[in-house]
């Protein structure tokens, strides 16, 4: 094989058929960059391979005679932190989706796979195993790989989406991107900081009994039994942080305060991902304080651009750091006429993901209670989520540096209560 053995992705396939697992080692045989290192035909023989081997993708099916596929990616995720599982299966409801997710799996493609969408997917994944196997090197020296919480650094990461304009779809990608970043690995909450007529809980069809007015109320006392009795909890395990279920609850919450509950939160998970509100007051300038990334997002429309614009000027002043800021175009539509190098040759901001338009599966998903990551991977808004958690998770793993350092002076601030 002509790569260097550094760059071969290595390729575990699963499947209880003797056929199927022919057919997808035939798929996969001359790609020059893909090593197929085993076949498992149980989940017990999968997770077994698995630990022999270490490899960087995993193809599991989901009706094994031994254990569900399900199951046996769970059990694997434990013994080899970095493999990445892809779930084949004829079945495509939204209930395998959100327990394989809730698994391990980082992604879902229905059977039998075409050869072109599963041989990118197993390309685009093993950039994330390797990712995380330098990381698990750099933190543990040139030891054995051992399994331990997916965290990018020492802290959890906050990830705060923002737009100067309402109406671009800031809740809904904020609510994907809690849902596929959590894992058993990487837990996750979702902070609905639009404390007026934040929209997140609606959007996950739960019900707010608590929100952060009641988490605000005791900023200087929190602690892990505090948040527990908080945080809501969706079905596919998610935890929330409700934005006030009135309006005028709003001004019970104070900056300060909002401070307190996320470096909190940012030590007990993976990451914080916080929907805010288009108001730049001085709780939206704390979020930004905090973020480890500012997702900005805008829509390919000439009131939008505008409001980029002025918040690319304004985040200037405040010296937010350029290389924070992930620029997003969400409701893509090719036939606007406005192209993402348009948008990047006018505000001179590189566009970092595009998210298509797709008005009828979003809206569906969103009067449903249900985030596109959970109803039907297949759709074109939900590929373009999945492609920009690809995107968000390689940008935080290239800023992460070697030992701890201070912390970024606090960037000056232009509002205050």
């Amino acid at each position: 094989m002509s790569e260097n053995a550094d760059d071969v992705i290595r390729v575990l396939i699963v499947d209880d058929i003797a056929e199927t697992r022919e057919n997808l080692r035939k798929l996969l045989q001359f790609e020059p960059d893909i090593e197929v290192v085993g076949a498992a035909r149980t989940g017990q023989e999968a997770i077994e391979l698995a630990r022999e081997t270490e490899p960087d993708v995993v193809l599991m099916d989901i009706n094994m005679p031994d254990m569900d596929g399900i199951t046996a990616t769970e059990e694997l995720k434990r013994d080899v932190r970095f493999a990445q599982i892809i779930i084949l299966s004829v079945q495509s409801e939204s209930d395998y989706l959100r327990r394989a997710m809730r698994a391990g799996a980082s992604d879902f493609i229905a059977k039998p796979p075409s050869g072109d969408e599963l041989i990118g997917t197993i390309r685009s994944l093993a950039k994330d195993a390797r990712r995380i196997k330098d990381e698990m090197a750099r933190l543990e020296g040139t030891g054995p790989l051992r399994p331990q919480p997916e965290r990018i650094g020492p802290e959890g990461k906050i990830l705060a989406v923002y737009s100067a304009k309402g109406g671009v779809g800031c809740t809904m990608i904020a609510t994907n991107l809690a849902v596929g970043l959590d894992t058993a690995n990487t837990p996750t909450v979702l902070v609905d900081a639009a404390l007026q007529f934040g929209d997140v809980a609606v959007s996950l069809n739960l019900q707010v009994k608590n929100s952060f007015v009641d988490l605000a109320s005791r900023a200087e006392e929190l602690d892990a039994d505090i948040v527990e009795d908080v945080l809501l909890q969706h079905e596919c395990g998610l935890r929330v942080l409700a934005a006030p279920p009135r309006p005028e609850m709003a001004d019970e919450v104070h900056a300060e305060q909002v401070r307190n509950v996320l470096e909190h939160l940012k030590q007990h998970f993976a990451y914080v991902i916080v929907d805010t509100s288009s108001t730049m007051d001085d709780i939206t300038l704390t979020i930004l304080d905090l973020a480890d990334l500012l997702i900005a997002v805008a829509t390919p429309e000439i009131p939008a651009i505008k409001d980029a614009r002025l918040l690319f000027d304004l985040l200037g002043v405040l010296e937010f750091p350029k290389e924070h800021i992930f620029f997003v175009l969400n409701k893509m539509d090719r036939k606007s006429g406005i192209t993402a190098a348009a948008i990047t040759e006018n505000l001179k901001y590189t566009v970092d993901g595009e998210i298509p338009d797709d008005e009828r599966a979003v809206t569906t998903s969103v009067n449903r209670g249900v985030p596109l990551l959970l109803a039907d991977k297949g759709q074109p808004s939900a590929k373009g989520i999945l492609d920009l958690l690809g995107s968000i998770k390689q940008r935080l793993v290239e800023e992460v540096t070697v030992g701890n350092e201070e912390r970024e002076p606090e960037r000056p601030r232009l509002f205050s209560r």
